[in-house]
């Protein structure tokens, strides 16, 4: 079975968080799913492409979190969540993409 790339998983926990925290009207549950996202995501950045990578795109994604309060009150909260989460896709298949190719993963 084809495994589900942390790109893909990481933009997803950000988007989700968000979209949660707003329909549901509690902020907590945003977070959760944000969180276990991120923790899902980050073993895959450990598994292929090692430590020192899953650590500097853990601190991306929590940069992107933070990151899209303050874009918000420039272009929006949809926009500024959907633009922290291209970013952290592309920097996480960019990180990932020869490593889980020289591994045989893709």
């Amino acid at each position: 079975m084809r495994r589900i790339p942390a790109s893909v998983i990481a933009a997803g926990g950000l988007v989700g968080g968000y979209g949660v925290a707003r329909w549901s009207k509690k902020r907590p549950l945003g977070g959760v799913v944000l969180a276990a996202a991120g923790v899902v995501a980050g073993r895959e950045w450990q598994r292929v492409a090692g430590g020192k990578a899953a650590a500097g795109l853990g601190a991306a994604y929590v940069g992107a979190f933070a990151g899209s309060h303050v874009l918000a009150k420039k272009v929006g909260a949809w926009p500024a969540v959907f633009s922290v989460a291209g970013g952290v896709a592309l920097a996480s298949w960019a990180v990932t993409r020869e490593t889980g190719e020289r591994s045989g993963e893709r």
